[in-house]
């Protein structure tokens, strides 16, 4: 087990290439692979790239772009050097902490995926294994990270936390309460970083051009995925069309010739959370289904095969979050670490009551409801609102259900799918 441990430490020798070119038909896409020279625990500088890749004894690489413009099909892809995660250099690892994994740098970037549709407001989110354990906006950055790890304290647990302002001492000081593997933002105000670096091995990333981060809402890159056999797939990243509420559609459906209407339409607050959960749902790995309330998540189910079990899993992470951060706020420790009997049975009666706080909550699918069962579980959970891309031949069912709620529950389309495998 000892030398099990050492490999998670262990800086591997990558064999990638310094340069790496692609080629597409006539047009060339050239790659900078990216070293640091960051000390050792000894304090000698060691120049590497990535400490492994997903698992210890994976070499891996990252690439910058460094040249090469690619237009495909009247599609202009994204130019090169605009990098931000893949343009870190030594200056911008404020404290390195150790190289970094891929998995550290992955998080980082699906962070920006998501908080690239908020940058209007002060928003942090929290990533773990490239999924959101919490997002949330606010008007001050201290309680959009607060409100965001406190959505779930369990799995923000060595994550990475990524915030869209300059952090300032009172962000620093809840952020070095937590054990987080990376915390980035575009800049630090005085005093902050000596409070973060409080938390040794804490990679403290500066990204200078996250001003600039708005402007990759409408940008794509070549996505690729690989094979087992060897081969590629290649596409085109999404593009979320979806950024206003005045660009969703009250779900309508037609069914045996009878127009089926959603009849209570969203209140100002409604909308705003639905554009919040769609922007969180491009980095939400798919199936999904998540919750959102007042502008911070509630509970998000990933990964699930169907849509109705994600829908349930949502709702099950929701109140076991709910229960541990009543339990932390009040008793300062864990709802697992709770030994007197009485408090826990206290503590679930009150999560059950509370709806494991999805009541008034948006309910938010990355695609439609191939049948009403999804929807009834938000709906039997006091959701006040859906949003989802429609288009199921049955989603007469799905407005009939919201029509039949009490109190009525709105619905609206979004006319876009947001998958992410």
């Amino acid at each position: 087990m000892d030398n099990f441990k050492i490999k998670y430490k262990t800086i591997m020798d990558d064999h990638f290439p310094d340069e790496m070119k692609i080629t597409f038909g006539s047009q060339t896409l050239t790659y900078r692979k990216k070293t640091w020279k960051i000390p050792d625990p000894n304090g000698e500088l060691i120049e590497k790239g990535l400490r492994y890749g997903e698992n210890p004894g994976q070499e891996a690489a990252m690439y910058e772009l460094v040249s090469g413009a690619l237009e495909l099909g009247g599609c202009r892809f994204i130019e090169p050097m605009n990098g931000m995660v893949s343009a870190f250099t030594e200056t911008e690892m404020i404290q390195a902490g150790k190289h970094p994994g891929k998995t550290n740098l992955t998080d980082v970037d699906n962070a920006l995926n998501i908080l690239k549709f908020m940058m209007n407001k002060p928003a942090c989110a929290i990533m773990k294994h490239n999924n959101p354990s919490g997002v949330c906006v606010d008007s001050s950055l201290a309680a959009a990270y607060h409100r965001a790890n406190m959505a779930d304290r369990i799995a923000a647990f060595g994550g990475a936390a990524v915030l869209n302002r300059p952090i300032d001492k009172q962000t620093a000081e809840l952020i070095s309460g937590n054990y987080l593997e990376v915390v980035a933002a575009p800049d630090f105000e005085e005093g902050a970083i000596n409070i973060l670096k409080s938390r040794k091995n804490l990679r403290i990333l500066l990204i200078p051009r996250m001003d600039d981060l708005e402007n990759f809402c409408n940008v794509r890159f070549v996505d690729f995925k690989s094979l087992n056999d060897g081969g590629i797939i290649v596409q085109q990243s999404p593009i979320n069309n979806v950024r206003f509420p005045e660009d969703l559609i009250p779900a309508r459906a037609t069914h045996n010739g009878r127009e089926y209407y959603i009849e209570r339409q969203p209140t100002e607050r409604e909308l705003d959370d639905m554009i919040f959960g769609w922007s969180v749902e491009q980095g939400v790995t798919s199936n999904s289904v998540i919750y959102v309330k007042d502008g911070c998540t509630v509970g998000i189910g990933t990964g699930e095969q169907d849509r109705v079990g994600v829908a349930e899993l949502a709702v099950i992470k929701a109140k076991v979050k709910l229960r541990d951060r009543l339990c932390f706020e009040r008793y300062g420790k864990p709802f697992s670490e709770m030994t007197d009997s009485a408090t826990r049975e206290k503590l679930d009666a009150e999560v059950e009551a509370l709806k494991g706080g999805l009541d008034g909550a948006i309910m938010v699918s990355d695609a439609f409801f191939p049948f009403r069962d999804g929807v009834d579980v938000g709906i039997s959970m006091g959701v006040s609102a859906i949003v989802h891309p429609g288009g199921s031949d049955r989603d007469f069912e799905s407005i009939e259900a919201c029509n039949e709620a009490d109190p009525k529950v709105s619905m609206m389309f979004t006319n876009q799918r947001a998958f992410k495998h």
